[in-house]
């Protein structure tokens, strides 16, 4: 507990002088002003976030976090719960989606098992297991307060450990059958939000059953009555280890002035959870795509977010988020190779 607080006491607000001098120059760059969108305005929230009108990106890194869920036993998910065991090797092998565009945008992967149902013995899996997947919370809560608590400082150590190694750009990424079901839980509760009206198919839930999936994430609620106020307790009643990991994730970079790339479903569940503990997290946030879940969609609604893209991605895994990378790295380019119509000797 006393990691977590003293990682949200160096939350601070963004470096709005520095991003005063950024908009000046990008405003008075070789371009009609405005004329590259979104770039200006991220180029402007990088600045913010680092303190410096011309920071680096170059060193990336998506954290995947894996772990199993109790609320599998009610049938939400399509695909046998060992596959997040079978699957979660193949990260540290390159071989699964997000592995494939990290090598394409240059960036590490780092694989976390933080509560995957059985042992996984495989040499670059990072064993942090809190213990062997979450409870049923459609039965009770999905884990204790202190457990909770557990996941989200996984998380910041995880984060800190490559922040240390030089990380400035990090995205997070995730491994673990049912969690779609206990991340719209979060999003239910965090937003007051009827879990049948948002429900998805996630990996392929056939939609002839999404209403019994609606209908056990609604009856988790009505057990668990998370206080929607209060991240930890969401997060303990109806959430994930790996949605913790990745709150943690998020929060730790918030602190170390260090923009974070937001994926999916799953990770804008955990951006709720982190921005619950402290609202300052979202001003660090970068969100990468509009997911093809409409659950994905009303997350960044809550999270007053707008997504840089809409590829119909609903992989998860943190590959939207590494695809973002290179529009990320696109703005701090424009701000440093683009001349200013001064420097260009073009007078209007």
């Amino acid at each position: 507990m006393d990691l977590l607080k003293e990682t949200v006491k160096k939350i601070g607000l963004l470096d709005h002088r520095t991003m005063e001098v950024a908009k000046e120059r990008i405003d008075a760059l070789v371009k009609p002003p405005g004329s590259l969108g979104r770039l200006e305005e991220l180029a402007i929230q990088l600045s913010g976030i680092t303190g410096e009108l011309y920071p680096n990106v170059d060193k990336k890194v998506v954290i995947v976090m894996a772990a199993d869920h109790g609320v599998y036993h009610e049938g939400v998910a399509p695909n046998p719960q060992i596959i997040t065991a079978i699957q979660t090797p193949n990260f540290v092998k390159g071989v699964t989606g997000v592995c494939a565009f990290a090598k394409q945008t240059k960036s590490d992967v780092v694989v976390v098992d933080i509560g995957i149902a059985v042992d996984v013995d495989y040499s670059g899996v990072i064993n942090k297991k809190i213990r062997y997947g979450t409870d049923n919370m459609a039965k009770g809560p999905a884990m204790t307060r202190e457990e909770a608590v557990k996941s989200l400082e996984i998380g910041i150590e995880i984060a800190t450990e490559e922040i240390k190694k030089g990380k400035n750009l990090v995205a997070t990424g995730e491994m673990g059958i049912s969690n779609t079901t206990a991340s719209t839980a979060i999003i239910s509760a965090i937003g007051g939000l009827d879990p049948m009206e948002i429900v998805g198919v996630g990996a392929g839930l056939p939609v002839e059953k999404l209403s019994h999936k609606g209908a056990v994430i609604k009856r988790a609620l009505e057990i668990n009555r998370p206080n929607p106020q209060d991240g930890v307790d969401v997060l303990a009643k109806v959430g994930g280890f790996e949605i913790g990991g990745m709150a943690g994730v998020m929060l730790a970079a918030a602190a170390n002035n260090i923009p974070i790339v937001v994926d999916g479903v799953i990770a804008t569940a955990a951006a709720l959870v982190a921005s619950k503990i402290e609202p300052k997290v979202k001003q660090y946030l970068i969100p990468s795509h509009s997911s093809a879940e409409k659950v994905g969609k009303q997350a960044l609604e809550l999270l007053g977010l707008e997504p840089l893209f809409d590829l119909g991605l609903r992989l998860g895994e943190g590959s939207g988020a590494v695809l973002a990378f290179n529009f990320v790295e696109a703005a701090t380019y424009m701000v440093k190779e683009m001349i200013t119509l001064e420097e260009s000797g073009i007078i209007l």
